[in-house]
């Protein structure tokens, strides 16, 4: 594979007024994986370790939604917006059919889209996230990882304080710095403090019955860290039980970022998944 994300050109697409920055990496052929990112993350945010690895064998979409990054446009505050724009990309795009990997907020975006026909999404894997009515401690969490004054927050944010924990972390943080051309710009309260009321407001939005989860019957791999303090791992737990396809896995002394501490097993996991 010649592209990886360290090296992957920047392309755009515009639709409804925004104009959307993405970078497709892997074959040209096979049913794509559409990366939906977290928290003010951007497309230089992803791990190159687990992007790249999976497109060695299938087609990989990172993109930046409305507002974030390098697209135009504003962050919407919800996450039914959000997830409406996410389809409008993929729309455009031509994408008939996609499988979604949603990491925290983007896990939420892809529940959304995984129970609505405007795209058609055969798989789903669902990381450190949480449903409809889940539990949340965003602004506390981040709060106190900005307080540690760490070499990156995503240290005390995405890994647990545990000497390995912490050594898969600063592993991760300098493989996502590895591009030095054409990076993404940072978020900033622009980005965040909608993306904050939507990820607030999803969670305190009680969902009777859990009919969104029970709205999702795509196959659906669910993954989350041990000690996950932003989303707790019971979110995981809930979303297994009441989805009629899902599959849980919770990794060992992990914490929200998990599937960037155990970047290898991650990549394997959906491997199996996606090829089952």
């Amino acid at each position: 594979m010649s592209t990886t994300l360290q090296t992957a050109p920047t392309f755009y697409v515009e639709t409804g007024g925004i104009r959307f920055a993405y970078r497709k990496l892997g074959p040209e052929s096979g049913i794509p994986l559409v990366f939906l990112q977290h928290f003010t993350g951007t497309m230089d945010a992803w791990d190159p370790r687990v992007v790249n690895a999976l497109a060695a064998d299938r087609p990989v979409i990172l993109f930046n939604n409305a507002g974030v990054g390098t697209s135009t446009g504003t962050v919407p505050d919800t996450i039914e917006q959000m997830s409406a724009d996410a389809e409008n990309f993929m729309v455009e795009l031509g994408l008939s059919e996609v499988d979604l990997l949603g990491f925290s907020l983007g896990g939420f975006l892809a529940q959304v889209i995984a129970t609505r026909s405007v795209v058609k999404v055969r798989k789903l894997i669902v990381a450190g996230s949480a449903p409809r009515g889940g539990e949340e401690h965003l602004l506390e969490v981040v709060g106190e990882a900005f307080s540690k004054n760490a070499r990156d927050v995503r240290l005390p944010l995405f890994f647990t304080p545990s000497e390995a924990s912490q050594e898969a972390g600063a592993a991760f943080v300098d493989r996502t710095i590895a591009r030095t051309k054409n990076r993404d710009r940072e978020s900033g309260e622009a980005v965040s403090n909608p993306q904050a009321a939507a990820i607030i407001a999803w969670c305190a939005n009680k969902d009777d019955g859990h009919a969104t989860l029970r709205a999702i019957r795509q196959p659906t791999l669910i993954v989350h860290g041990s000690d996950d303090t932003m989303f707790p791992s019971i979110n995981a737990y809930e979303m297994f039980k009441h989805m009629s396809s899902g599959t849980l896995i919770i990794y060992p002394d992990s914490g929200h970022g998990a599937l960037f501490q155990y970047a290898d097993t991650f990549v394997a996991h959906v491997r199996t998944f996606l090829d089952a």
